[in-house]
């Protein structure tokens, strides 16, 4: 029954609730279900539980009341690596739980795989074992990840054999400031990874040398550091981190602060908060960012820290040249002796198979031992296609946070901090003007702020409205023609699937006068026509109707979640 409930619970808030929100919150709980009829979510980490139990768990018993006609369960929020004892500190008057239902995204195989392994191995989050097993130092051979498609490497202690000798494992068994890790670290690698090949590494080295990161915040003069932490037997590992990108030059705002807060909890505690941390978004809007500044902060915290960042084609070269030189064995100890690994756009390993197995098992072993991993997309996991589904249920392991396009303060802020970087005076009034005009993401705003900068520094003059206009001429008369009340009319019309015709009609119902409505807001918002142009444009109405109707969009997008959403994809699709 309680099961039965949940499940329409479900329905019900993927019905209220934008499909992000649901996807971030909801859709990663799982239940147990007490003999007592209670019922149990179980968040994959503290802050999923904190955030749900803050914002939605006084509507989900609000749902489940009305569902039950007044007999809901009652509903308890707990973190998925507590939940064993949480359970057991209950069991005297909750009694054990008698069955689980899995996470809504897992295919049917999938839940049934899940399930057996987790009433074999009584744990929720995949390292728990194997940290009972080494502390115990009994045989873990039949230790595996919940979930997973193949067990981990075996672990007898009786019958692997390692290279005790190798200047990776005698560097990790002397970190005084991690000794409770390198126990684990020392049997998990040393079972899996052979001596390493120098030369193999050496050029891994100079690949990751070679690149550069993406800047989500331009840098008047980008400093990508290029440390190497040393390990006896010359294993070196380059950061490629860029020294620009630190938490403190990051601009928070609504569209990326809870971004911003988990990239700092994952700061605080790599490997245990958060792990992986998937930030999901648009181009341009900070997701590098972020991801340098986690990896500055551990740098900045511990100097032998062994943190790389890497675009996800430079993982897929090195590992075709490991594959040539048949060291695809030295490919696995460069990539699983860091302490943490950053990749960006994961979305280009979609229809790398060979690539994709590399990284599931490089996850793995990281995964388990403690090491930290953040990635980035541009678009949420479960939407990326040519991406193994195994991969996809192990991206949700951790946290998914979605960073959209800044709102107008936020670009002005973005701008003024960029300012007061480069030593320029940005008169508020022409930092305004800017951030109107370039909505897309922060790189064009950057690159339209550098235009405005050299063009007064060219011309000798101070940077005025006038000034801007002139040097971004070719830039705003293209927004304008590409941001047309005709353009905003069609994208509307296409999508809520209705004519441009009805928008342009005397029509009242709720289908048509809606999007028309938000239509009209997205005008005024989006192009420099007055009211009355605006209000002839739909049909021949005046200047009053088209007013209403931004009055009342604007109330729709503060109450009406799914209002909020369809605007912001509409501006989304009308700005990039």
């Amino acid at each position: 029954m309680p099961l039965a409930l949940w499940q329409q619970c479900l329905e019900t808030l993927q019905d209220e609730l934008p499909s992000q929100q649901f996807n971030t919150w909801i859709r990663p709980l799982k239940t147990e279900v007490l003999e007592n009829g209670g019922l149990v979510l179980i968040a994959p980490n503290r802050f999923v539980k904190d955030w749900v139990q803050e914002k939605f768990l006084k509507r989900i018993e609000e749902i489940l009341n009305d569902w039950s006609e007044g007999f809901a369960p009652i509903v308890t929020l707990a973190v998925a690596n507590r939940t064993q004892s949480f359970l057991s500190n209950r069991n005297s008057h909750l009694s054990r739980p008698v069955s689980r239902s899995g996470d809504m995204s897992s295919s049917p195989s999938q839940n049934v795989s899940t399930s057996r392994q987790v009433l074999n191995s009584t744990s929720v989050k995949p390292t728990v074992a194997i940290e009972n097993t080494l502390k115990d130092m009994v045989d873990v051979k039949e230790t595996k990840l919940v979930g997973s498609v193949s067990p981990t490497p075996s672990l007898d202690k009786d019958t692997t054999d390692y290279d005790s000798s190798s200047p990776l494992l005698r560097k990790q068994s002397t970190r005084a400031t991690n000794e409770s890790r390198s126990l684990k670290e020392k049997v998990l690698k040393d079972s899996i990874l052979p001596p390493v090949n120098h030369s193999l590494l050496a050029e891994l080295e100079d690949n990751l040398t070679a690149q550069s990161p993406t800047p989500v915040i331009v840098s008047s003069s980008k400093k990508v550091t290029e440390r190497q932490v040393d390990v006896e037997g010359g294993l070196k590992h380059n950061s490629s981190l860029n020294e620009d990108f630190i938490f403190e030059t990051f601009v928070e705002g609504k569209s990326n602060q809870l971004a911003l807060a988990a990239a700092r909890q994952v700061a605080e505690n790599p490997g245990a908060a958060y792990n992986p941390l998937f930030l999901y978004g648009g181009v341009g809007l900070g997701k590098t960012h972020l991801m340098h500044s986690v990896g500055n902060y551990l740098v900045q915290q511990n100097s032998s820290a062994k943190v790389i960042y890497l675009h996800s084609e430079r993982f897929v070269a090195d590992m075709v040249k490991a594959l040539q030189l048949n060291a695809i064995n030295d490919f696995k100890r460069y990539y699983r002796s860091v302490d943490a690994l950053l990749i960006d756009d994961i979305q280009f390993f979609a229809g790398k198979e060979r690539s994709q197995e590399e990284f599931f098992h490089t996850f793995n072993a990281l995964l388990e031992g403690g090491q930290q991993m953040i990635l980035t997309c541009d678009r949420y996991p479960k939407e990326i296609s040519g991406l193994e589904e195994r991969l996809k249920s192990r991206f949700g392991w951790g946290l998914t946070v979605a960073v959209e396009p800044p709102e107008l303060e936020t670009r002005v802020a973005i701008l003024m901090k960029k300012a007061e970087q480069i030593k320029v005076n940005l008169p508020h009034d022409s930092a305004f003007f800017i951030a109107q005009r370039i909505r897309s993401n922060v790189r064009e705003l950057e690159g339209a702020l550098k235009r405005v900068v050299a063009s007064a520094k060219f011309m000798g003059r101070d940077i005025t409205l006038d000034l801007i206009r002139e040097s971004l001429k070719d830039l705003l008369a293209l927004q304008d023609k590409q941001v047309s009340i005709d353009n905003i009319q069609r994208t509307v019309a296409e999508y809520f699937k209705i004519k441009i015709s009805d928008i342009l009609s005397k029509r009242r119902s709720r289908s048509v006068a809606r999007p028309r409505q938000i239509a009209m807001a997205l005008s005024k918002e989006l192009t420099n026509h007055s009211l009355p142009e605006i209000g002839d444009a739909y049909g021949g109405r005046d200047h009053t109707t088209v007013l209403h109707a931004c009055r009342k969009v604007k109330e729709l997008t503060e109450a009406d979640a799914e209002i909020r959403e369809d605007y912001k994809n509409l501006l989304r699709l009308l700005t990039t």
